[in-house]
């Protein structure tokens, strides 16, 4: 895992570069745990529709998707018909993609089936977190872990919520740590996850 140091003389992780608006996300996003429903539905869909795309491309398209998915309101979005579809798919400011438009409309309603059994998807979601005492050495694209989540998810009708994108959706959310060693949010990150991790799951 690489370090860059940016213009402001701070050490960060090297896929951020030096776009402004990556660099915020990574600063105050990445890796800092939520557990706030609409946030982690949000970043579930968006990151499969950031499947086959980069990141970058999704973040700077995402004041659009709020706006185009009702700020990811689980029960607004499951309402979603298809007049729904057909403006999505005539939204330029989003990934006009009929199979993802579908597959987060799909995921509401699979989001709040989740919520009805478990309780907030935090609880679910965190169950799951990484919070060995590890850091980083290579850049992983899946775990057993995001593929356990994957399959159960799948089971239950998601779509679009393979290894890869759950992967990415843990590392986001904190459930793991994989800022670099000596990014200087590294440090913040763990604790915060940690302390959010003991909240919810003791």
């Amino acid at each position: 895992m690489e370090l860059i140091t940016g213009s402001d003389g701070v050490p960060r992780c090297s896929w951020c570069g030096d776009d402004p608006l990556y660099v915020a996300y990574h600063d105050e996003e990445w890796g800092r745990p939520t557990t706030d429903d609409r946030i982690l539905f949000e970043k579930i869909c968006l990151e499969g529709f950031q499947s086959g795309l980069s990141w970058i491309t999704i973040l700077r398209k995402r004041p659009a998707f709020r706006e185009a998915f009702a700020d990811f309101d689980m029960m607004t979005v499951a309402r979603f018909g298809e007049d729904d579809v057909a403006r999505l798919l005539g939204d330029a400011g989003i990934i006009r993609h009929e199979g993802k438009i579908r597959a987060a409309i799909n995921n509401a309603s699979r989001a709040i089936e989740l919520v009805d059994e478990h309780g907030p998807l935090a609880d679910y979601f965190w169950a799951h977190a990484d919070l060995a005492p590890s850091l980083p050495t290579k850049t992983v694209a899946t775990t057993e872990t995001s593929t356990a989540i994957a399959r159960d998810l799948k089971r239950r009708g998601w779509k679009f919520v393979g290894p890869t994108t759950i992967y990415a959706f843990m590392q986001a959310m904190g459930l793991v740590n994989d800022h670099a060693e000596g990014c200087h949010a590294r440090e913040e990150c763990e604790m915060r996850r940690r302390g959010c991790a003991h909240r919810l799951i003791g």
